[in-house]
């Protein structure tokens, strides 16, 4: 198994909804999960409504979620489309996500990493949703994405996704990741560094605007609207991104 996705699995297993949305005050199984969800539901339903004013999606078909993690945003999603489909790398992530959410009628998880999507099938989709997940992979691995997850889209689709416009020096060097990495090699144990310590094994990218409109316009795409993702003074700040084809 590739080393990323080792993490991922351990993430997964050991602290699933921090994993997904990485609030410092809930690391270590604190995240309450009706409140862990009720974020998905605000996410969802700011995001489309920004959405709705470019009259997009033209209808709410199908919706897919990359990266969906444990579901948070997916279940949010399958309230408002007819059919959703949540993917993810992690195995263990997407257990998680076929129990919380089993009972949600058209909702429906897979494991599929973010580099596989074209086998879902070009055109397929009226809302293709990815936040919080692309900034994980390696550049070249978020650039390919970025193209799938416009090739998806149905003629009056639209994409949202967020990617990091920035990381701050230090946080370059990303030692926490590799600080966790050697305890690893060196015997610690996951649960240990995961709960109680401040370490991850969590990859952070950064991709400017300029890079994300080129890499949207080579995929035949435009992007729509570009709004801020977070906290911008946060080691990373973040854009989160309106996008559809090319008409």
């Amino acid at each position: 198994m590739r080393a990323d996705r080792r993490d991922w699995e351990e993430l997964a297993e050991h602290d699933p909804l921090w994993a997904v949305l990485s609030d410092p005050a809930r690391k270590g199984g604190r995240w309450d999960l009706q409140e862990f969800l009720d974020t998905g539901e605000r996410e969802a339903e700011t995001a489309l409504a920004s959405a709705a004013a470019f009259g997009r999606p033209g209808r709410r078909g199908r919706a897919l979620d990359v990266g969906c993690g444990v579901g948070r945003v997916t279940r949010a999603l399958a309230g408002r489309f007819e059919q959703t489909l949540g993917v993810d790398a992690s195995e263990t992530m997407v257990g998680h996500a076929r129990r919380l959410h089993g009972d949600v009628p058209g909702c429906e998880f897979r494991v599929l990493s973010a580099t596989e999507l074209d086998a879902l099938g070009q055109g397929s989709f009226d809302l293709v949703w990815s936040v919080l997940v692309l900034q994980h992979l390696p550049r070249g691995e978020a650039e390919q994405a970025l193209r799938s997850l416009i090739g998806l889209l149905t003629p009056e689709g639209i994409a949202i996704f967020q990617l990091p416009y920035a990381t701050r020096p230090l946080h370059r060097l990303q030692l926490s990741r590799s600080l966790y990495r050697v305890a690893r090699r060196v015997g610690a144990g996951a649960p240990t560094l995961l709960r109680r310590t401040p370490l991850t094994p969590m990859r952070m990218t950064a991709l400017d605007e300029d890079a994300v409109r080129q890499i949207v316009a080579e995929a035949g795409g435009r992007v729509l609207s570009v709004e801020p993702y977070g906290d911008q003074q946060l080691a990373t700040p973040s854009r989160l991104y309106f996008a559809a084809q090319l008409t």
